[in-house]
């Protein structure tokens, strides 16, 4: 016989003081109740904070207390810096009235699983299975320490968390066939797609304390309706869109709650008493529901969108194609270098009738740029992006990717200066990088030899932006607060300077590798009714000079001006 697992009252949640201090295991009763009491959750994997987030804390706030209807009430939550005594209360008494519908392990029904799932052979499979960061399947190195057949023993608080993370970014294709689900065939499914949040960029957002973070990734709006139910509350067979049986459906999401808490697969855990406590170290896992598209309610990632006053695609002029597509992150690509998506307010836009950019930013981080006086300009906000990169057939996992930035609440602002100074920044730091680029294809021509084919090897434009990166942070962590024109000047001039002596350090050092011969040079044809060309290192490095002196215009003029006469 086990013993139940409470994610209401047992310790899962690892937290630290917001004060500092070493992270503890918490309760989510504690967890959410003192929320003003903690810092940043700390999780195993970056992935595995959206999923606790979304699956389990914040769909319980909005459960029990509703969303902020306007952002004036939002901002009254905030101000408060955490919940009010009755909302505590609230809080308090919802975890009570569902504390069972909580029990990791309970034999009816466990949280997050279906009770009694199974095959028709029996089978279970290694609790490695719902381990992003364990080799399964063809997943396994030739060459790895750990094989499949090899025990993998989770603790309940572990369990816990990869239970979340497969509901949300579980891999795609065939699954486990589950005895009652009448769309198996041969004891598998087929056409799986990867867990919801696998469809998106993620885009959290991150205050001083847990409580902020909870208010920063609640949108306001309209209470839940009747049908807009957490996945708990689904577990009755009664209830619409049960999700309590080994049987699954195609459908939309009834709302913010049911989006937040997608069963995406059904599972069950296999506890088992061991020495050092109970231990899940096998799990079942099936195909689970589908969902038709990730609908235009999702707050948390950003959106590519069609822009307008450009051609009508094909697609959208037979109507097959949706408004908006989820942003997803591209695997080794700083946060800093998508700054065009995620600084496009939409409201300035859609209120001025204003073409759009192509891209929308998030629900979540679009409300809080309507709430910048609330705040204060000077508000440490940082935006946190997430997402993984799927394999052959998204049936494996290839990488996990995550950043935060450090975001000025100014830059939200359309108009504002501070979002101008560091969209440029942004672009200057790709065109330094095409100029490095271009610096490394004419010094291969002046040899005879091909530039390095964009898709292929490392070029050198990714050395230039890997230097960059720091200083691009430091800029925006130093724009907080800054409104004065004259400050954000000083501040663009000084990232230019250090800006054009990176770059120069990695164009000197493509330079200083020719051999000589590059110097002398090689005459190629340019074309037909073209005259020939010499490519030699020597113009090569002129080209690459003037092309920076554009790029960085204010360091240039800055060095133009210190080299006059009678300067020093």
């Amino acid at each position: 016989m086990t013993h139940g697992f409470f994610l209401t009252d047992d310790p899962w949640l690892l937290l630290p003081l917001a004060t500092g201090g070493p992270a503890q295991r918490r309760s989510l009763r504690t967890a959410l109740v003192e929320a003003h009491e903690f810092g940043d959750l700390v999780v195993e994997i970056p992935t595995q904070k959206a999923a606790v987030l979304r699956q389990v804390m914040l769909a319980v706030v909005v459960a029990a207390l509703g969303r902020p209807a306007d952002e004036r009430e939002w901002a009254a939550w905030h101000a408060a810096g955490r919940w009010s005594p009755q909302q505590r209360q609230t809080l308090e008494d919802y975890l009570d009235a569902h504390r069972g519908l909580f029990d990791l392990f309970d034999p009816v029904r466990p949280f997050g699983q279906v009770a009694g799932l199974s095959t028709a052979k029996g089978e279970t499979k290694n609790a490695a299975l719902i381990v992003a960061t364990s080799a399964t399947g063809n997943n396994v190195p030739l060459f790895a320490s750990r094989t499949e057949g090899d025990a993998y023993s989770l603790t309940p608080a572990q369990a816990a968390h990869w239970l979340l993370h497969a509901h949300c970014w579980d891999t795609a294709a065939i699954k486990t066939g589950a005895v009652g689900d009448p769309q198996a065939k041969a004891g598998k499914t087929t056409g799986n797609p990867t867990g919801p949040l696998g469809q998106l960029g993620v885009t959290l957002l991150a205050g001083r304390t847990l409580f902020e973070t909870l208010l920063l990734n609640i949108p306001v709006g309209a209470p839940p309706t009747s049908t807009d139910l957490p996945q708990w509350n689904r577990r009755d067979p009664s209830a619409p869109r049960s999700a309590g049986g080994p049987q699954w459906q195609t459908r939309a999401p009834e709302g913010l709650l049911d989006l937040w808490t997608w069963q995406s697969r059904r599972i069950r855990l296999f506890p088992e008493a061991t020495d050092d406590g109970l231990r899940v170290t096998r799990v079942l896992v099936a195909a689970g529901d589908r969902m038709t598209h990730t609908p235009e309610t999702e707050p948390h990632t950003m959106w590519r969108l069609e822009p307008t006053g450009t051609r009508t695609s094909a697609k959208a002029k037979a109507g097959t194609a949706l408004p908006r597509r989820p942003l997803r992150l591209q695997p080794g690509k700083a946060a800093w270098r998508g700054l065009d998506a995620l600084l496009a307010p939409e409201r300035e836009a859609r209120e001025a009738g204003e073409k759009t950019s192509g891209f929308a930013t998030s629900k979540t981080l679009d409300q809080v740029g309507g709430l910048v006086t609330e705040l204060g300009e000077g508000y440490p906000l940082r935006v946190e992006l997430s997402g993984i990169a799927y394999g052959n057939q998204s049936a494996v996992i290839d990488d996990v990717m995550f950043d935060a930035l450090p975001l000025p609440l100014a830059a939200l602002d359309a108009d504002s200066d501070v979002r101008a100074a560091l969209l440029e920044v942004a672009a200057q730091a790709e065109q330094l990088a095409t100029a490095v680029n271009h610096l490394s294809a004419d010094l291969r021509r002046a040899l005879g030899s091909d530039p390095i084919p964009w898709d292929k090897g490392q070029r050198p434009g990714e050395f230039v932006l890997h230097a960059l990166d720091p200083l691009v942070r430091r800029l925006l962590t130093g724009m907080r607060g800054v409104e004065d024109l004259e400050r954000i000047e000083a501040g663009q001039l000084a990232w230019e300077q250090l800006a054009w002596a990176r770059t120069e350090d990695i164009a000197d050092r493509l330079l200083q590798a020719v051999p000589v011969a590059a110097f002398t040079g090689r005459t190629a044809p340019q074309g037909e009714g073209k005259p020939e060309h010499t490519h030699r290192a020597s113009s090569a490095e002129a080209s690459f000079r003037r092309r920076r002196a554009e790029i960085l215009h204010r360091a240039a003029a800055h060095r133009r001006d210190n080299a006059a006469p009678g300067n020093t």
